[in-house]
């Protein structure tokens, strides 16, 4: 006979392990767990991938070209099923993402998109309890992403010369964290101007504007030492003129510069290959950080490429670049 005292424990199933507690309201995440609720957001994602956003309202119907579908029936559910339209179209039902609430929001201006996001928010080392100075806010969706990583002990102080643009990204920035964020300020106003005006001191600066150069003086003046400078550029001349302004500057480190490209994959069995479709360039991404008060980074000993600064160049020309140097590509 065995022994009793030998018996294995049965492993938890799911159905027996604990459910985890809604995420607390004073987290501000916008993020939520459990049933479904009326108030909140969801995401439907038919078989052919299509996606639609929309809010819980009881009573109400959501329709499509595969018939309708009462919130009622949503409402009350764990997300993550599956469920049928009047004429039979199935659908997925989760709560959105951040990833898919940003590229499907209502927009003003044009959205920075999740990888660039999220290399903003590494790259800058945006952390819990952050001082953030954003210009311009656009629709809000790299707000979202700061107001997340800097949490409710951080702040996020955004500057917006559109008053359209603000009161967009206002109302997607409110939608996403189910109310107006504690940790965020929003301000009308050109940066170069609002930002000295403010007094306001901050860890990280982020300019997402078409002149961010010109707006150089002004970060440098609000990050402490230590901070970092970040732009977000589309065109490889807004790209040159930002980089030559931080480096004519003197207070900043060498700013670097990159780009990332996202491609997805086909797999099927044997069947495994690139997919077709590709997040190619959206922006440049510039970073340097700030040196204390009167201090000087090291002098760069690599001297630049013939004609970099030629006669072509109409730019910012670095202080420390030697007149041998110039001269022989003024000639070149």
């Amino acid at each position: 006979m065995p022994d009793a005292t030998s018996e294995q424990t049965p492993e938890p199933t799911h159905e027996s392990l604990p459910e985890l507690a809604d995420v607390a309201p004073e987290a501000w995440s916008g993020v939520h767990r459990g049933v479904l609720r009326e108030g909140e957001w969801i995401r439907l994602v038919d078989s052919k991938g299509r996606k639609h956003n929309f809010e819980l309202v009881a009573g109400k119907r959501f329709f499509s070209n595969r018939g309708h579908l009462e919130h009622d029936d949503l409402i009350g559910r764990e997300e993550g099923f599956t469920i049928r339209s009047s004429m039979g179209g199935e659908y997925l039902v989760f709560r959105p993402l951040l990833s898919e609430f940003v590229v499907s929001m209502p927009r003003g201006a044009a959205v920075i998109y999740p990888k660039d996001s999220a290399q903003i928010v590494a790259m800058a080392d945006i952390f819990p309890g952050a001082v953030v100075v954003e210009a311009g806010v656009g629709s809000g969706a790299l707000t979202c992403s700061l107001l997340r990583a800097v949490g409710p002990y951080g702040t996020v102080h955004s500057f917006e010369r559109r008053e359209e643009f603000a009161d967009v990204a206002r109302q997607n920035v409110t939608q996403f964290f189910g109310g107006a964020h504690p940790s965020w300020s929003l301000q009308l106003g050109d940066l170069a101007e609002a930002l000295p005006a403010s007094g306001i001191r901050a860890d990280r600066v982020i300019l997402d504007m078409l002149a961010p150069w010109e707006c150089v003086d002004a970060a440098a003046d609000a990050l402490t030492a230590g901070g970092i400078l970040l732009a977000y550029v589309a065109t490889t001349t807004q790209l040159s003129r930002f980089v030559e302004t931080v480096r004519v500057h003197g207070g900043f480190t060498e700013p670097q510069p990159w780009e990332s490209l996202v491609r997805d994959w086909h797999v099927e069995g044997l069947a495994v290959r690139p997919g077709h479709k590709m997040i190619g360039h959206t922006a440049f991404l510039v970073t340097a950080r700030r040196m204390a008060p009167g201090e000087k980074p090291p002098r760069k000993t690599r001297r630049p490429a013939p004609g970099a600064y030629g006669v072509d160049y109409t730019g910012p020309r670095p202080a420390d670049l030697p007149e041998a140097s110039v001269e022989e590509h003024l000639d070149a």
